[in-house]
């Protein structure tokens, strides 16, 4: 206990102080976009002109302060924000550099970065949320109960100790309020020591005194060496008076970037002063969108005049801040103290994002409504094919076998990634892990409902129905469907991935697979030369030619006709389209299909939470 505790108090020391001070370079910063067309008749791209986004924003932070954006809505704030912190995608120009050093992999690691909206797991409690952010981002060379305590003293230092056994909650489950979710959201961030910290609009939504404490804790970050930047739409006068540096921006433009307490006396200067007392950023807000006290006054004109007077008087002062900043040194620093790009190894990733995932997903995972669906179809097929021995009846439950174990995994499956898009574009973009250990961890977990279920279902199918009471038929039936059950189970995961919208990718997933259920054989016995390759990338041809061939031998013979008399398994009408025989060629493509639509569905997420240059 005593040795806990000690571990505690070294955790939270560590937080007083961050390892690596940076200063945080960013000059005539340029950002433009081609805007989409949209519609059928698209104009050419030379009569497309490029939106500029950011016209030349220039500043410099140093460790210890703290830079507030300011800014009325479509001003630039979050762009720029998003510039600073490396993932900003697109035409960006200029020069924005980290004691000296453009953006890389490893800097993610000295750098934390807090969206506007809080992507949190709902149904796991604070301490977990903020232990499996420990375990995955603190590195390797910690053991597990560093990383606890670690995450215990972020608990006590962001005062989330009251609330520190409550589910974070989301918009349909109650859990913790919006001040201690944002703290949370901060408090992952801190885990890793961060030397630079990036927030977006953190008091965004919160009354005056949960945004009071926000930026209170901030600034004991502050204190700590850490350079901090961070948007803010409309702050109280407490809050304004807090910030070692603001700027302020108008349609992309600076109009003010230097001292928070020196703002309003520079707007003075250059005859611009409030008629009555009033908070400043509300002030620099008004001027930043063209309103002054005079209403006749053009705010365009206005705009224009600050944006001058910016250029004139204050653009070559915070240039020439930038050229007395002297970064070889720090420079050589972070050369020294660059690290690996990953914080643990894969396995650990692995099984830590195992263990969440099972935690997050255990409500779900074995739902009442969904064995009771099961056990309910399952019960339905044992009534309907009563000990039945007609092969008429028999391939009818085969078929439907084949197709509701289709059908019920794709649909699952594409509930798998849309939902933690955003998670997983958070978690990627901070260096959280590998791609590839959280795709294992999320195939693997979803492994015991995918596979359970359907063994449940076989089982009281199987051997209630008029099939072969022998193991060997049995176990050969069983294996058909689990294979069937993962093969389109990668189907559901290659199209959630693809489409990452869930109306759309049901739409897409229903064509298919009634496709594939139509070129099967069963419904058509001739299937015109023009659409009949579809069969050969038929999940359902295979897997239903697998389950026939696991009841049926070649040679077979069984009661036809009105009279006592015997025909061959092979002439039968739903078996003779598919065949008796090549079934190692049937397990072949579906081992095609196992692997080839999840190494699709991995090619896809590639793309998620990685800036594009």
């Amino acid at each position: 206990m005593e040795e806990i505790q000690i571990t505690q108090l070294e955790s939270a020391a560590i937080f007083k102080k961050t390892n690596f001070p940076v200063t945080l370079k960013f000059d005539n910063v340029v950002y433009k976009i081609k805007p989409k067309t949209e519609g059928m008749f698209k104009s050419s791209s030379k009569s497309q002109e490029e939106k500029i986004i950011l016209k030349g924003v220039t500043g410099i932070v140093f460790p210890g302060e703290m830079l507030a954006m300011l800014g009325p809505s479509g001003s630039g704030k979050t762009t720029l924000l998003t510039g600073l912190g490396g993932r900003l995608s697109g035409r960006l120009e200029g020069t924005i550099t980290y004691n000296g050093m453009p953006f890389k992999n490893a800097m993610k690691r000295y750098t934390g970065f807090v969206t506007q909206d809080d992507v949190l797991y709902p149904h796991l409690t604070v301490t977990e949320t903020l232990v499996y952010t420990a375990l995955l981002r603190l590195p390797k060379t910690l053991s597990h109960m560093d990383k606890v305590a670690h995450a215990e003293a972020v608990i006590s230092q962001l005062g989330l100790t009251k609330c520190k056994d409550s589910i974070i909650g989301g918009p349909l489950l109650r859990g913790i309020s919006g001040g201690e979710r944002k703290r949370v959201s901060i408090g992952q961030e801190m885990l890793i020591n961060p030397s630079l910290l990036f927030l977006d609009e953190p008091t965004s939504g919160l009354d005056s005194t949960t945004a009071q404490k926000i930026v209170s804790t901030l600034w004991e970050l502050v204190n700590g060496g850490r350079t901090i930047v961070m948007t803010i739409h409309q702050p109280s006068s407490r809050l304004f008076y807090m910030f070692h540096k603001v700027l302020l921006l108008s349609e992309g433009n600076p109009l003010y970037f230097g001292r928070g307490e020196d703002a309003m006396s520079y707007f003075s200067s250059i005859g611009f002063s409030p008629s009555v007392a009033m908070n400043p950023s509300d002030f620099l807000l008004d001027l930043a969108n063209g309103v002054v006290d005079d209403p006749q006054e053009d705010q365009a004109s206005i705009k224009l005049t600050l944006v001058t007077a910016f250029k004139t008087n204050l653009l070559d002062v915070v240039k020439e801040e930038l050229q007395r900043y002297d970064d070889s040194e720090d420079h050589q620093k972070i050369q020294k103290g660059e690290l690996d790009r990953w914080s643990n190894t894969w396995w650990n990733e692995a099984v830590v994002l195992f263990r969440r995932g099972m935690k997050e997903r255990k409500h779900d995972s074995f739902s009442f409504l969904k064995v009771g669906q099961v056990l309910i179809v399952s019960i339905l097929c044992a009534m309907l094919w009563w000990r039945s021995t007609d092969i008429q009846d028999q391939t009818g439950l085969m078929f439907f076998i084949t197709s509701f174990w289709g059908f019920y995994p794709l649909f699952q499956a594409i509930f798998t990634f849309p939902p933690e898009r955003m998670m997983l574009e958070k978690e990627r973009a901070s260096g959280t892990y590998r791609l590839s250990s959280y795709f294992m961890s999320r195939i693997v977990g979803d492994l015991p409902m995918e596979l359970v279920l359907p063994t449940i279902f076989v089982i009281i199918a199987y051997w209630t129905t008029g099939l072969k009471q022998s193991p060997v038929n049995f176990f050969s039936t069983l294996f058909t469907v689990l294979y069937g059950v993962l093969v389109a189970q990668g189907l559901g995961l290659a199209i959630g991935a693809m489409i990452m919208d869930l109306k759309s990718a049901t739409v897409l997933a229903s064509v298919i697979m009634l496709s594939f259920t139509l070129v099967s054989g069963f419904f058509v016995q001739h299937v015109p030369s023009f659409i009949s390759w579809l069969k050969y990338i038929s999940l359902t041809q295979y897997t239903f030619k697998l389950l026939v061939g696991s009841q049926y031998e070649e040679g077979e013979m069984y009661h036809c006709g009105v009279v006592d008399a015997t025909c061959y398994v092979h002439d039968f009408p739903a078996i003779k389209s598919v065949g008796l025989g090549g079934n190692a060629i049937s397990v072949v493509a579906l081992t095609i299909m196992l692997v080839g639509y999840r190494v699709l569905a991995y090619l896809v997420l590639t793309r998620i939470g990685v800036t594009k240059k």
